[in-house]
Order: C-alpha cells, then sequence, then structure tokens
C-alpha cells in the first residue's frame, strides 16, 4: 500500500446556518442528487475529489447500484473545509472532506447544531506529520524554530498547519499565544504576505509549502514529521444521508477505494491527472502523491490515526475553538467496513512505502528509484539536462523533498539531504567531521 489540513474559520464555523432539507432526496421522478464537497487544490484528499471526479468511479458505482434510481452526483469546490462543513450541517452537503483539525470542528458543529456528522473514511496521511511545514522566504536569515521569536507568522487558525505550528513552538519552549505575532490568514493570503515581506514565517498545509519552495518564493524551516505525530485527511459525512442512503455511501467508499488503488498503481499519470485539474504543477503533486510521496493513501480507519485525532482535540480547545469532542462517536467505520469487506483489514494492517529517492526524466510515464541520495544525485549529474524533478527522502524524518531543495550533509562518502537547517544542524553536530555542502558541490562528489 502507498503512503497525505485544511484551515477553518471560527468565526465562519459559528454564523447561524439556515436550511433544512438534505440534499440526496428524490427529485423529479426517481432522480436522486447526491453532493459531494470537496477541496481540489487540498491534493491529499483527491481521492474522494479531484481524482475520484476526473475518473468517474462514483457515478459507475451509482449506477451499479440498479436499485430502481437515477443518480447525479453534484461536486461543488472550495478553498477550505470551513464552508464544507457550513453546508453540511445546512444539509446541502451530504459527503465532505477535509484535514483532521477541520474534521474535528466539523463535528464539533454537527453536534452543537443537532445535525451530526460522522468520520467514514481517511483519504491521505503521514504517520510523522510530514504534511505540514513551515517555510520563510527565500533569503531569511532565520535558521531554526527558536529564530521565530518575536517573529509574524502567517498560518491558518484551526487548521493541522496551526496545530503543527503550536505544537512545534511549545517544544521549542516559545509560547504560541505571546511568543509570535500570529496572522490568521487563507494559505493565499499567507503566501503573499511571505513575498511582500510582511511576514517572517508562513505555517501552511500540503501542497502550499512544497509550491512555494518549488516556485522559488520560499524554503523550509520546519519539518511538520519531526514532531512524530500523525496527521491526515478524511472523509465525513452526515448522520441522517448515511441512515437514509447507506448504499449511496458505501457507494461512494468503493470508488474511493478504487481512486486509491489508481493513485497506487499509476502515480505519474495520476499526478499529471490532479495538476490538470487543479493548475498545480505536477512535480508538487507528485511530491505528496507519489510512488514515495510525503502522503500515503488508504481508505482505511487506523488507530495511530484516531489517537492523533484525539490529540488534537487539546489544541483546539487551548485555542478556544471548540469545547471537548467525542472522537468516538465521531468515527463511524462500518460503512467503509462494508463497502470493502475482506479487503479492509489489509488496508488496515498495510504501512506505508519505504522512503526512496526518485528522479522523474523528462518525457517519460515513469520515475526511476534509487537505493541512496548518492545513486539519485549521481544519476541526476549524468542527465543534467534530461530531469524533471528529482526527490530524497529526509535523513532525519523521511519525508520526501526537492533535491535541489534540500540541505545537504556530507559525511565522509555518504551524502545525506534535510528537509530544514536545524534538523542538517543536528546530525553535524552529533557527528564529528559533517558538514553541510551547496546541491551543486552535492552533484559533483557524487560521481
Amino acid at each position: 500500500m502507498k503512503r497525505k489540513a485544511v484551515a477553518l474559520s471560527a468565526v465562519v464555523l459559528l454564523l447561524p446556518l439556515s436550511g433544512c432539507a438534505g440534499s440526496a432526496e428524490a427529485g423529479s421522478g426517481s432522480t436522486i442528487t447526491v453532493t459531494v464537497g470537496y477541496q481540489s487544490k487540498t491534493i491529499n484528499t483527491v481521492t474522494a475529489g479531484t481524482l475520484l471526479r476526473s475518473l468517474g468511479y462514483f457515478e459507475k458505482q451509482l449506477n451499479a447500484l440498479h436499485d430502481g434510481h437515477t443518480y447525479k452526483v453534484d461536486w461543488q469546490d472550495y478553498a477550505t473545509g470551513a464552508p464544507i462543513t457550513a453546508q453540511m450541517t445546512a444539509g446541502k452537503i451530504d459527503i465532505g472532506s477535509m484535514g483532521d483539525f477541520p474534521l474535528l470542528l466539523n463535528a464539533a458543529r454537527g453536534k452543537q447544531l443537532g445535525r451530526p456528522t460522522h468520520l467514514v473514511s481517511v483519504t491521505g496521511y503521514n504517520l510523522r506529520g510530514g504534511l505540514n511545514t513551515v517555510v520563510t522566504a527565500p533569503d531569511s536569515k532565520l535558521a531554526s524554530l527558536k529564530d521565530l521569536r518575536g517573529k509574524k507568522v502567517s498560518t491558518s487558525v484551526g487548521s493541522a498547519a496551526d496545530g503543527t505550528l503550536v505544537r512545534a513552538l511549545q517544544r521549542a519552549g516559545i509560547d504560541p499565544n505571546t511568543g509570535v505575532s500570529k496572522l490568521n490568514q487563507q494559505p493565499a493570503v499567507g503566501a503573499s504576505a511571505l513575498s511582500a515581506g510582511s511576514v517572517d514565517a508562513l505555517s501552511q498545509f500540503v501542497a502550499w509549502p512544497g509550491l512555494l519552495t518549488y516556485q522559488g518564493k520560499a524554503k523550509a524551516l520546519y519539518d511538520g514529521a519531526e514532531l512524530n505525530l500523525p496527521t491526515f485527511h478524511g472523509v465525513t459525512a452526515r448522520e441522517d444521508f448515511a441512515k437514509q442512503h447507506p448504499a449511496v455511501l458505501e457507494a461512494f467508499l468503493r470508488a474511493q477505494a478504487q481512486a486509491s488503488d489508481y493513485l497506487d498503481d499509476h502515480p505519474v499519470t495520476a499526478a499529471e491527472n490532479v495538476a490538470g485539474a487543479t493548475g498545480l504543477p505536477a512535480e508538487v503533486v507528485y511530491l505528496y502523491n507519489g510512488a514515495h510521496g510525503i502522503a500515503t493513501f488508504d481508505p482505511a480507519v487506523k488507530p495511530q490515526l484516531v489517537s492523533a485525532l484525539k490529540q488534537d482535540v487539546s489544541v483546539l480547545k487551548a485555542a478556544k475553538l471548540t469545547g471537548d469532542i467525542d472522537v468516538d462517536s465521531f468515527i463511524d467505520d462500518r460503512y467503509v467496513k462494508k463497502a470493502l469487506g475482506a479487503s479492509y483489514a489489509e488496508r488496515l494492517a498495510a504501512t506505508p512505502a519505504p522512503a526512496a529517492s526518485e528522479a522523474w526524466p523528462k518525457g517519460s510515464e515513469k520515475t526511476v528509484s534509487f537505493k541512496s541520495p548518492k545513486e539519485l544525485l549521481a544519476y541526476v549529474a549524468g542527465h543534467r539536462d534530461g530531469i524533471r524533478a528529482a526527490y530524497v527522502p529526509d535523513a532525519t524524518t523521511g519525508t520526501l523533498w526537492f533535491a535541489d531543495k534540500a540541505v545537504w550533509v556530507a559525511d565522509g562518502d555518504q551524502l545525506l539531504p534535510f528537509v530544514a537547517p536545524a534538523t542538517a544542524q543536528a546530525y553535524i553536530t552529533a557527528h564529528g567531521g559533517a558538514r553541510t555542502v551547496s546541491y551543486t558541490a552535492a552533484l559533483g562528489r557524487s560521481s
């Protein structure tokens, strides 16, 4: 099985909601419309959104029900999870996908309004937390998270990226409320603020850190995988919808599993597909969703992810975004278990593929994997004009990163890549004789 959070505005979530009728209801004759809310550019939800929609698997599963109804799927694309939650609790969206922190707010809002929702499956996850990254401007002198004390940091309050920032600052001995000036901004606004120099750092979720780094507009300061706490995205469904249309929800989950298998079997094609639908560079999509990408796609609701979700509640409570949340009652994996049958146990036990270095040759529909970063460098050095992208896993966390954007360390004959300078420095401190080298120097030393 292959190895994937989304900003929610507390203000939006607390606005009064109107509308009562569920969206999955009979229209004229025997037509039933199923409304799916997704986030096309939150690419760790693609198996429940962008990729799934493009493949048409859900529609095919619905047509195969042969229950006398005609089904129509209304796909609604949003920038964040907040409007999806608002529409779900208004009875206007049946199924939605979002990150772990927004999922908790989805649960809280549903309970508050007497319109409960449930987490029914997982999309993309990373068991160490590598989906969230803190980045700075390319010319920034900041070298570690501790350097953020007293600085301006943009994030999306209530998102998993905000949760990463809070936890990372606490571990660095910085009070997340008073030690930094935190600006609550949507990802695109924060990215512009970073480029304009009005903030010192940006903490965001996929695909923003990778995109900005790829574009040369940012560099990594902190790899979320240093926390070693799982982060994930998932699918949430309205309780009343699930009870009224269990076969429809199961059809969605079967289709999601099909899309996950397609992504695993055709990672380059899937990346190109998502890139075409979102406008994101395929090289960035592949960083997260590729064969050895930062994210693993699997609909199974793994115990590690449930445990992490429970730990996330305290972060939201401390930020006064929610009160207590009963995570156990929010999770309902009955439908995905029934939908996937005997294969569910296999998916539940599956583990992410081991990290590996990859090169994506120009004009190729396949990537080339290597046993070590040094071998990849040697390949790139010999094909300098023929490489579309090259990826290497962080020597400490395993987080995949662009080879030409990584921090390289030479330790004897070894060439080791790191996402952030602080982890590279930690390695150097622990290994006498090790030192940082430029990417160009690393290429030269690889042969």
